[in-house]
């Protein structure tokens, strides 16, 4: 369960952004989007969902940059460049894309990431020197980095590197630091290297494996990011010893969602182009075709993406961010979808939603409590962007928030910021004016 993740420095967020899934103090109302989870000897509660509005430009996209960024350089344990980027957020493999363009002075990037797993509070934390934007020789090193699990301090590193006592991760403890304890302590204050991160090399090698293979397996399995919607791509996979198939489940929620009458199935080729999309349809289903042929984006996309991603999710108890999450979705579908989470029958691993929308349908007090709605707004002046939740608005007062508001309307009126009014009607007539005169 994520709790909190932070960033400073990253692109377009100049100051400290936080992005909390802790419940705001003293919100009231639907107690049903709240999960809980042990770490330690303590509970503690998230929010099972989180909708983030702004206008276009406005640094939206750049929080799921910075969490990708963060899970990415924390699983190759290093700032240097990757030469494959495996995704269409390119910040993640050439870090010189992170400083803010509009500064004369770059600061160091700071990320650092709070949850829940295998009952153990994590917090971890970086920071880290990239240098100037855009400029891949520049000299990278760690400045800063920390641990603490079940709020005790495992380590620390600033210009030297400090273990505490891990009395709080006994269990994870590998079999032979009982008898070298001291031997490996010494190893890693004389074995840093300040391009690499010590959590990902010394101490995994040296101190807790089991520990960081929770850590990771949580970035890797159960914090799914999606940069871009139009990076979804086919997400199912065939089954052992079987060349075509059908999903039961995807096709009731198919017939559900988007009255699809045919089949969908998967078609898997070792061979070919691995695992296509068949829309089976006349003859009593026997006939196939690709299904980006025959059918909607939108059902395409839900096909391939939204559904095996929501799916995966609610079964391990994940974290999903999406980027665009309704582009080409019926609102009603994304509704339901939203819906699920908050139901505790079906959302009984815990997992949580995130996602950005232009969509206003969804500033709505009875689907999501005032914590749960975050908007980003940018500064034209600094070009600095920052997150901000309907809830830190005071509930009495002129421009107080109440649960009983409109939502909606107030967000229109610029009650709550994060919006921008636009005018390209005098851009559009000089166009035309001007078309005019060179065809004159």
């Amino acid at each position: 369960m994520l709790l909190e993740f932070r960033a400073k420095n990253y692109k377009s967020f100049c100051d400290e952004m936080v992005f909390s899934m802790a419940p705001a103090q003293k919100q009231k109302g639907l107690d049903y989007s709240i999960l809980s989870m042990k770490g330690g000897a303590k509970t503690y509660k998230g929010l099972c969902s989180s909708v983030v509005y702004g206008p276009n430009a406005s640094g939206k996209t750049n929080i799921i940059s910075a969490m990708d960024t963060f899970k990415q350089i924390v699983l190759r344990g290093h700032i240097r460049n990757e030469k494959v980027a495996t995704s269409l957020n390119f910040a993640a493999y050439a870090l010189e894309l992170v400083p803010n363009a509009f500064s004369a002075n770059p600061e160091p990037l700071n990320m650092s990431i709070k949850f829940i797993e295998d009952e153990l509070k994590i917090e971890y934390s970086f920071t880290a020197d990239l240098g100037e934007f855009v400029n891949p020789l520049g000299y990278r090193r760690i400045l800063a980095e920390s641990l603490r699990v079940n709020n005790e301090m495992v380590f620390q590193r600033k210009e030297t590197l400090r273990i505490y006592r891990l009395s709080s991760i006994e269990e994870y403890l590998n079999d032979t630091l009982r008898e070298n304890f001291d031997a490996a302590k010494n190893l890693s204050v004389g074995g840093l290297i300040e391009q690499e991160l010590f959590l990902m090399n010394g101490f995994r090698n040296l101190f807790a494996s089991k520990l960081v293979r929770v850590i990771t397996a949580w970035l890797k399995d159960k914090f799914d990011l999606v940069y871009r919607a139009d990076q979804l791509e086919l997400a199912a996979e065939a089954e052992d010893g079987m060349r075509l198939y059908t999903h039961g489940p995807l096709n009731d929620a198919l017939k559900e969602a988007f009255n699809v009458s045919n089949t969908i199935g998967y078609y898997d080729s070792k061979d070919e182009n691995g695992t296509t999309l068949i829309s089976f349809v006349a003859d009593n289903g026997q006939k196939g075709i690709k299904a980006e042929v025959f059918e909607s984006y939108g059902t395409l996309r839900f096909a391939t993406a939204v559904y095996p991603l929501v799916e995966n999710a609610l079964k391990t108890g994940g974290t999903l961010v999406v980027d665009e999450f309704d582009a080409s979705i019926h609102p009603m579908v994304l509704m339901n979808i939203i819906k699920i989470f908050h139901n505790n029958e079906i959302n009984k691993n815990g997992a949580q939603l995130i996602f950005n929308t232009h969509n206003p349908i969804f500033l709505n007090s009875s689907l999501f409590r005032r914590d749960e709605i975050k908007f980003v707004e940018r500064n034209e002046e600094t070009n600095c962007s920052e997150v901000y939740s309907l809830s830190d608005f005071r509930t009495s007062g002129k421009y107080g928030v109440r649960k009983t508001d409109d939502y909606m309307k107030n967000y229109f009126v610029n009650r709550y910021g994060a919006i921008k009014d636009v005018d390209l009607s005098e851009h559009f007539l000089s166009n035309m004016e001007q078309d005019q005169e060179e065809v004159q």
